[in-house]
């Protein structure tokens, strides 16, 4: 029962690694950022229960931006606008919250190309892709026939496919059973999401795995691209009490996946498509606005149709992370009930493949003997082993959440070469690069769960706690604590150098393709269409045009589209209107957008800009009259 226990709670370890003096400053001057200057390295931490992206800047730990993905954002009025709203649609209705996990950025030839970065959502499954070149999410994309889409969204190394892998197992396809008799009827479907060269997303296949928890997965690199590796656990089949009930075997699996195999008997006319229903949501950049398409069928595999295509490793015990180094030769099982690590070896799996040296099989999917593909074990690395990231010089760092700690070691020697506390309960760490055949092994940023005394109390809850380290040397040092905001599972990092320079300044008016957009003040109108009106409105420092608007009234749904005529970088232009049930916009250069307005009361009624532009930004609103229902009082616009 102790040791049952002691899973619960994490070591705190000794806080007296608080310097002062020399040691203290040389840390800050190497965190420091002047004013002015930027950042080495972009990072991306998953915004969690908060649905979003957060993008940092290291060395400094500062925040630069919170990218809305899967849930509303009244900031900017993301998932509010009526360009927006469709990004949020799925199978299940408007969905406007979402619990955002893994990053991970894009890449050519296994190296991070920085076009875009893909995120996954846990609680009704989604896959989204955003710009990097504009900060904004342009594709998600539903995944039907899954629940908890938690490994994912990994891509491979050229950028064929992310995937997406159910971490509950579930009915497939969904029916009314009992709950009891999930062993053996339920099943763990994994999907292969295939990437165009635009970045276009659409589901190729799913594959139709046995009833286990999909937990984590990383693609193979180098020898092992081809090949996808996923985490599994509850391989008991458990559906109650599974902290006990799913922890009985020594073993758990990693699951094999030799894709490109997949992909050509898929290609030869493969798998049965069967029913499903799903969103496929795009943010159209010319038209600004977004659509979704509602999709019927998708296409499935039953691995055991494939020969030599799915094989089971197994793996000590409960593994969670599933991370393969930059050679593609290692792949770690990151077990979360083990004091050791396991790494596997791709070559040796090859070999007992070849040898068919299997221990049985499961579901008939073979297993692979344990001692042929073990590569090595790193002993007494710590307690609760989570997850491993790569350096780029031989060495891994793995975290333990029940010890609170990182731990570097020798990939091939597997002998524990540091370690080093975190505060408190770390579970992702992040190096630039690290999921990549090219890591940047110069920091490291530990995600830590809880933050208790690390920084001046804001009530019963805190924001989670980031620590970042130098890793460029022997020993790792910490340099940094930083808040971070909602619960950061995952991060991806990149050199600011493969992004800033096409960084998107502002959208062009001349561009601008949008329905209602007014690219000049004398295209400005309203239009009534019922009870229906469209107000074609724009916004330049620092007044609305038009800024008096009459004829509208209680009972009507006014439509504000409007178009921002600045061509400045970094001028937006804020609008908000009293008694909206919406949000404010934030509308940046060249952009429409549209809020809706439903007045309830006669009367004049203000609008003005929230983002502050100008000198002038205080006298820049507006007046509305809205009159009585059935009132006469005709449309008029005018400014000055």
């Amino acid at each position: 029962m102790f040791v049952f226990a002691s899973l619960l709670v994490s070591c705190g370890g000794d806080k007296s690694d608080k310097k002062s003096g020399a040691l203290a400053g040389n840390a800050a001057e190497r965190v420091y950022v002047a004013p002015g200057e930027h950042d080495e390295f972009y990072a991306f931490l998953s915004g969690g229960y908060s649905g979003n992206l957060l993008v940092y800047g290291l060395p400094s730990g500062r925040m630069l931006k919170e990218i809305p993905v899967f849930s509303q954002f009244p900031t900017n009025g993301y998932g509010y606008s009526e360009e927006t709203v469709p990004m949020l649609n799925t199978s299940f209705g408007f969905v406007p919250w979402g619990d955002a996990h893994h990053p991970d950025i894009s890449q050519t030839n296994g190296e991070l190309d920085g076009r875009w970065i893909f995120i996954n959502e846990n609680n009704t499954p989604r896959i989204a892709r955003i710009s990097l070149e504009t900060f904004e999410t342009e594709e998600i994309i539903e995944i039907p026939h899954s629940a908890g889409n938690h490994s994912s969204s990994f891509i491979t190394e050229n950028t064929e496919y992310v995937v997406a892998g159910t971490r509950f197992a579930i009915p497939y396809p969904q029916e009314d059973i009992a709950i009891d008799q999930m062993k053996g009827n339920f099943k763990g479907p994994l999907t292969f999401i295939a990437i165009d060269d635009k970045g276009k997303m659409k589901i190729d296949f799913q594959l139709k795995m046995p009833g286990f928890n999909y937990d984590l997965s990383h693609p193979g690199r180098g020898d092992s691209h081809g090949w996808f590796f996923f985490t599994t656990y509850n391989t008991e089949e458990a559906h109650t009490l599974l902290e006990v009930n799913a922890s009985q075997n020594d073993k758990d699996f990693i699951a094999a996946i030799n894709w490109k195999k997949i992909q050509e008997y898929v290609r030869n006319g493969g798998g049965e498509e069967i029913d499903a229903e799903y969103a496929h949501n795009v943010f159209d950049h010319a038209t600004q606005k977004a659509t979704t398409t509602m999709v019927n069928k998708v296409l499935t595999v039953d691995p055991r149709d494939v020969k030599g295509a799915v094989f089971f490793m197994p793996t000590p015990k409960s593994p969670h992370g599933c991370d393969v180094d930059p050679s593609g030769e290692y792949i770690v099982g990151n077990g979360k009930l083990s004091t050791d690590l396991t790494v596997h070896s791709f070559s040796k799996m090859l070999k007992a493949i070849e040898n068919e040296d299997f221990d049985g099989e499961a579901y008939d999917i073979p297993i692979l003997n344990f001692e042929s593909t073990l590569a090595g074990t790193v002993k007494n690395g710590g307690l609760g082993p989570l997850h491993t990231e790569f350096d780029g010089k031989g060495n891994a760092y793995t975290t333990f959440f029940i010890s609170s700690e990182v731990v570097k070691w020798k990939l091939g020697t597997w002998e524990v070469l540091d370690r080093q506390p975190v505060y408190y309960s770390v579970g992702h760490n992040m190096i630039p690069g690290g999921n990549s055949r090219k890591p940047f092994g110069k920091y490291m940023i530990a995600m830590n769960k809880i933050t208790k005394d690390r920084y001046l109390p804001t009530g019963p809850e805190m924001e989670h706690s980031a620590q970042l380290f130098d890793i460029s040397g022997d020993k790792m040092e910490l340099l940094l604590d930083f808040p971070t905001h909602g619960e950061p599972h995952y991060a991806a990092g990149i050199p600011a150098d493969l992004i800033k320079s096409k960084s998107k300044k502002i959208y062009r008016l001349d561009e601008n393709k949008h329905k209602y957009a007014a690219k000049n003040e004398s295209e400005t109108k309203m239009v009534r269409e019922g009870n229906e009106v469209h107000v074609n409105m724009t916004t330049v420092r620092s007044h609305f045009s038009p800024d008096n608007l009459e004829g509208i009234k209680v009972g009507d749904k006014v439509y504000f589209h409007i178009t921002n005529l600045e061509q400045d970088f970094d001028v937006p232009h804020g609008f908000a209107m009293i008694g909206a049930n919406t949000a404010g916009l934030l509308i940046d250069p060249g952009q429409t957008k549209t809020i809706t307005w439903e007045p309830k009361k006669a009367g004049v009624w203000p609008f003005y800009c929230t983002d502050f532009c100008s000198a002038l930004h205080q006298e820049m609103q507006g007046y509305i009259r809205v009159s009585a229902k059935g009132s006469d009082i005709p449309l008029k616009w005018s400014l000055d």
